[in-house]
């Protein structure tokens, strides 16, 4: 009976590691990267999918570098988010396949307007989309326009919130710009406001406060500068532990303004930088110099690059704790 007393303790062993294993996957927040290069974190990269624990699968911000709706990295997606419309984010056009271009110019050369493909996506996964101010209401017009239903655009004011498959999803205040562009507006109007040189208003940008089943709370800040919301709201309010911050500087903050943010105002467990406008990474490692670079070393906590189709998890607290690479 003896001999077999080692077997049976590393059995227990093995099935321990692999509960427990399993019991961590089941409980962390998978935030998944889909950029125009894997394994890397290149200039258009903007879009993110964030799967709950119980499954719900959300995309933020699809911009230029996701082939469609038919692209074989989505999956299922039960939700959309898009902090505002400029073309980079509702994606005027995109790409047609992973790799094209290079990492720093990326081919996104497959026209998507008047349509966009936030709208393609969201109609051909039959999901929702989740919005602040009047872009529901453009959204919506083209959600129909392309055989979906109006009902699946949801407004959500400043302040308010929705709970969508288990997820709770708020929006905040963004300080950005939110016109959109005649290229998405079909006939004469579309017609009139590219040669003037203007774009139709549909109210502010947004920024997302998402609370998770497992009890993590995150920031995507959409483009934005430096807001006092982002201290009175993101922290105090709901106290978000991860934040995904844009650091591209010119049309958000750079990175040492994101560096301030997170540092002095919200203050989270861990940080993805995020719209770096940049080949930030070059095979999977980041090129010492570039704005990404320099948020990581002005920054006091751990922050996490975005590589397209690596899966990073992170837990209740905000710490990341699989497919982690600072």
């Amino acid at each position: 009976m003896k001999k077999y007393l080692p077997v049976l303790a590393i059995l227990v062993i093995i099935f321990f590691n692999v509960f427990t294993a399993s019991a961590s996957d089941a409980n962390e927040v998978k935030i998944t990267p889909l950029g125009s290069h894997d394994g890397e974190f290149c200039a258009r990269d903007r879009a993110l999918i964030l799967e709950d624990p119980n499954g719900t699968r959300i995309l933020y911000d699809a911009g230029r570098t996701v082939a469609g709706g038919n692209d074989a990295r989505l999956g299922d997606i039960d939700v959309v988010l898009l902090s505002h419309v400029h073309g980079d984010h509702l994606g005027d056009s995109r790409i047609a396949s992973v790799n094209a271009g290079e990492c720093s110019q990326p081919e996104t050369n497959e026209k998507a307007t008047p349509s966009s493909n936030t709208v393609d996506i969201a109609v051909a996964k039959q999901a929702q989309i989740v919005v602040g101010s009047e872009m529901a209401g453009f959204l919506s017009y083209k959600v129909v326009k392309n055989g979906g239903d109006p009902d699946s655009v949801k407004l959500v004011r400043f302040g308010a919130s929705v709970d969508v498959g288990g997820v709770e999803i708020t929006t905040v205040p963004a300080v950005h710009s939110n016109g959109l562009s005649g290229e998405f507006i079909e006939g004469e109007l579309g017609k009139n406001l590219k040669t003037a040189g203007l774009t139709a208003y549909v109210g502010p940008p947004t920024g997302y406060v998402l609370t998770f089943s497992n009890g993590l709370v995150v920031y995507l800040s959409g483009d934005t500068g430096v807001t006092a919301e982002q201290e009175a709201i993101v922290k105090n309010q709901y106290n978000a532990s991860l934040v995904v911050i844009n650091i591209g500087d010119t049309f958000t903050t750079g990175p040492t303004e994101a560096a301030y943010v997170i540092n002095e105002l919200i203050q989270p467990t861990s940080a993805i930088a995020s719209h770096a406008n940049e080949a930030a990474t070059e095979n999977g490692i980041v090129l010492r110099g570039t704005k990404t670079d320099l948020f990581i070393q002005a920054t006091d906590i751990p922050v996490y690059v975005p590589l397209s189709g690596e899966t990073m998890g992170f837990d209740a607290t905000g710490k990341c704790v699989a497919g982690c690479q600072a």
